[in-house]
């Protein structure tokens, strides 16, 4: 999707860890392993991505550019959209200031954890009806959202969302298994509604402004007949 001679950023498909995890200890399959085969040299990710999320994934192909990238996503010099569909009509756009407990990487709960500023910006870009009774209505309502978030928090995206009332379409732990059953048998298909659209940053040898994109994948399609006006 984008090579130079220090970074290389794939689409990354839903359902590909970007490494190994404890938590999916059976998979055997990860992004920086298929990389590294497929260009033949080492890589380093830059981020990571939820197994169930697509989208941008970046890495450096040197050390020193690895170390570079780190310091950018520390502070605030990386900017990053994604796409969602989530559960109801949120507004048109606002602001989730609501910290976050901050969990290990094989933390199943955050419990007892301290918490950490996060904030999320959203957008509403799409809101939709779906045939399907929920909540005493004869309808489901759903939206697409745009959203930026503004820190860097583990799974932030997905657990705003659920504290706004308005979860992840097929999030597992957030959201709500029953509605995420009958709209993946509704579409025919099954996945984390959640895409990785977009990482703008100064190229770390260069300072050149730098944007990568990935369009959401044909399944966003399927969501088309339900759109409003």
């Amino acid at each position: 999707m984008y090579q130079d001679a220090q970074l290389v950023a794939i689409d990354k498909p839903a359902g590909l860890l970007v490494h190994r995890t404890g938590l999916d200890a059976g998979e055997t399959r990860f992004a920086v392993q298929l990389l590294r085969e497929q260009i033949g040299r080492p890589v380093w990710p830059a981020h990571r991505l939820d197994k169930g999320t697509s989208g941008v994934l970046l890495f450096a192909l040197d050390a020193a550019t690895a170390a570079a990238l780190a310091q950018a996503w520390t502070g605030d010099a990386v900017r990053k959209t994604y796409v969602a569909m989530v559960r109801g009509w949120p507004p048109d756009e606002g602001l989730v200031d609501h910290p976050l407990a901050r969990l290990p990487d094989d933390a199943r709960s955050a419990r007892g954890i301290e918490c950490q500023p996060a904030m999320t910006r959203f957008r509403t870009l799409q809101r939709l009806a779906l045939p399907l009774p929920d909540r005493g209505f004869d309808d489901t309502r759903c939206a697409r959202l745009e959203l930026e978030p503004v820190t860097g928090r583990r799974h932030q995206l997905r657990r705003h969302c659920k504290h706004m009332a308005h979860p992840i379409i097929g999030d597992a732990t957030h959201g709500k298994g029953v509605l995420n059953r009958a709209l993946a048998a509704l579409l025919g298909t099954q996945r984390l509604w959640l895409h990785a659209q977009a990482l703008v940053l100064d190229h770390p040898a260069s300072g050149a402004p730098l944007r990568i994109e990935a369009a959401p994948g044909p399944e966003w399609g399927l969501w088309a007949p339900w759109a409003r006006p």
